[in-house]
């Protein structure tokens, strides 16, 4: 049985640090979907990268198509809209 499937939406701050933890593992097969173009792709390489360095064997790729998320079996959704100046989430 291959690495279980893992999807991403929002390789913001809080994507990119759930990507590196899930890399870790070395049991995930990783896929980072943003809408801003070479975003996800980015993330993805730096993380790919850093793991010779850091003693992982990354399986992970950026992506702004969702046909490259089927058969995950989780997706996690950690995207959301920037605040604008004086904007809170209260």
């Amino acid at each position: 049985m291959g690495r279980p499937k893992i999807t991403i939406v929002g390789a913001g701050q809080v994507g990119g640090a759930v990507a590196h933890r899930l890399v870790e593992n070395n049991c995930y097969e990783v896929v980072l979907v943003d809408a801003v173009d070479g975003l996800p792709q980015g993330k993805a390489l730096d993380l790919s990268q850093a793991g010779p360095v850091c003693g992982y064997d990354a399986r992970i790729r950026g992506t702004n198509r969702y046909d490259e998320t089927v058969d995950s079996s989780v997706v996690v959704i950690v995207a959301g809209i920037a605040r604008k100046p004086g904007m809170t989430r209260e």
